[in-house]
């Protein structure tokens, strides 16, 4: 393994943020601030197209200090820290005249507790990315692509995307002293088969806290995504209606994102935007789902060490034995609601406000055999490849898209694929309806999450396979 060096850029500049707020605790009886230095690549192949792009929309570097007083806080980003005392005085001068004009009571908020705390974390991969060169990269990529090709005749367009990024943040208040050093990787094989006139693609998602091994573990499903693509030339439309379906990890990671996952973000109890605020320490789901959301409460590509408010990452329990235990909060949203913050306050940049955003959410595993799982079936399906999800956290209404499933007849699984799969339904009957949950565990974070339509977040979700009752269409 291979340690994730810091970032020199922020090695450099952070004895100047130091003395930046060494200088605002005159003005001000809280001050914080963040740097952060987060650069990546994006490489594509298909069979005609090669492509290298910077940071795949998440590189950022720059700064923002967050200062308090008289019950109002007031954020000040930027991004370029001053080199001599002059400039950080005038730097100074600007954010404490900036504050001084904010008026209203609308972000009055309790001060929050300044911990002592030196923290620092630096990640370890097998193949650190900057230890081969485009063309190694691109040259490993083309083979992917040409042994999906190799697969099948009916592969008409193969793809083969990569994605990493190198995160360093620093956080510094007067009594915090933290830093975070890691890379996460994504990673998509995506195949187009065509027999006479019906078109079909499938993808398969690769993703975790990695570097460039994680090329090496696309090698090991490619066979299958292009051979399931062959599958769904066959597949038929969902016949609508209500099934026993089993959620594969893929798909469990989909429902526990969107049925409680904004929903218990505590900044949308705040603004009355949630139904879960009425309904804490009642039953949600079945009393054999335990749910968790916590960038320490597995490692993936949403794990970290701090989160953009300084507070250190935690593991929340969401649901346990179906009960509605707690929500995830920044920092701000905990002090209104009286409560210690959980880690979740995250940035989608230095310059974007932090939100209660969710990171690794998952249903935890259960002792139930799959095998028996789909034996206990007299007719359903085996739900796979989730594509995306929507949620309602006022009304508890959800919406999950999937690529495909297959059908289970008499406790066995056919060969009789439907594409695509939408599931639909009210939160609480879905997860109370859940009867079985296996002892696999498998996450996915090859995707992004959303506030609303905007505020991009890294998320990572997944969990076991779970036996309930669905309305399919």
């Amino acid at each position: 393994m291979q340690k994730v060096p810091a970032s020199n850029f922020l090695q450099e500049k952070k004895p100047w943020l130091q003395k930046l707020v060494t200088m605002l605790e005159k003005e001000f009886t809280y001050v914080s601030a963040l740097g952060t230095d987060v650069m990546g690549k994006r490489y594509s192949v298909s069979n005609k197209v090669t492509s290298i792009s910077d940071g795949g929309g998440w590189s950022e570097r720059g700064f923002v200090v967050r200062v308090y007083k008289d019950g109002c806080y007031f954020e000040y980003s930027f991004n370029n820290m001053p080199e001599n005392t002059a400039e950080l005085e005038a730097l100074t001068i600007q954010i404490t005249e900036s504050a001084s004009k904010q008026s209203g009571t609308a972000f009055l908020y309790p001060q929050p507790v300044d911990e002592p705390l030196v923290q620092t974390y630096h990640g370890e991969v097998e193949e650190l990315p900057g230890n081969l060169g485009p063309d190694q990269i691109i040259a490993r990529m083309k083979n992917l692509n040409k042994k999906m090709r190799d697969v099948s005749p009916l592969v008409v367009e193969a793809s083969v995307s990569v994605s990493y990024a190198k995160t360093s943040k620093i956080f510094v208040s007067t009594k915090k002293d933290l830093e975070q050093h890691y890379y996460w990787a994504d990673a998509y094989l995506s195949s187009t088969v065509r027999r006479e006139k019906t078109t079909r693609s499938l993808h398969k998602s690769f993703s975790g806290m990695m570097g460039l091994e994680i090329l090496a573990l696309m090698d090991s499903g490619l066979e299958e995504v292009v051979q399931n693509a062959c599958k769904l030339l066959d597949a038929k439309p969902t016949p609508p209606g209500e099934y026993d379906v089993i959620c594969s990890p893929d798909a469990v990671g989909i429902i526990a994102h969107e049925a409680f996952g904004h929903g218990v973000e505590l900044d949308m109890f705040i603004k009355n935007r949630a139904n879960a605020k009425d309904y804490m320490g009642q039953p949600v789901a079945s009393p054999i789902v335990r749910m968790h959301d916590g960038a320490k409460a597995t490692r993936h590509v949403a794990s970290y060490l701090f989160d953009d408010e300084g507070n250190l990452a935690g593991d929340t329990t969401i649901i346990e034995n179906g009960i509605l235990k707690a929500g995830i909060s920044d920092a701000l949203s905990a002090a209104a609601l009286g409560l210690s913050p959980t880690g979740n306050g995250r940035r989608q940049a230095y310059s974007n406000k932090a939100y209660s955003r969710m990171t690794n959410t998952f249903i935890s595993p259960g002792t139930d055999k799959l095998e028996d799982m789909i034996k206990s079936v007299k007719h359903g399906y085996l739900i796979e490849d989730a594509a995306s999800g929507m949620e309602d956290p006022k009304d508890w209404g959800i919406q999950c898209m999937f690529t495909c499933a297959r059908e289970i007849i008499d406790g066995k699984i056919t060969d009789n694929w439907v594409a695509p799969v939408v599931m639909t339904g009210y939160v609480p009957d879905l997860l109370k309806a859940i009867t079985m949950v296996s002892d696999d565990f498998e996450f996915s974070g090859a995707g992004g999450c959303g506030k609303g339509y905007k505020e991009w977040v890294k998320v990572s979700c997944g969990g076991p396979y779970i036996k309930t009752r669905a309305r399919l269409g």
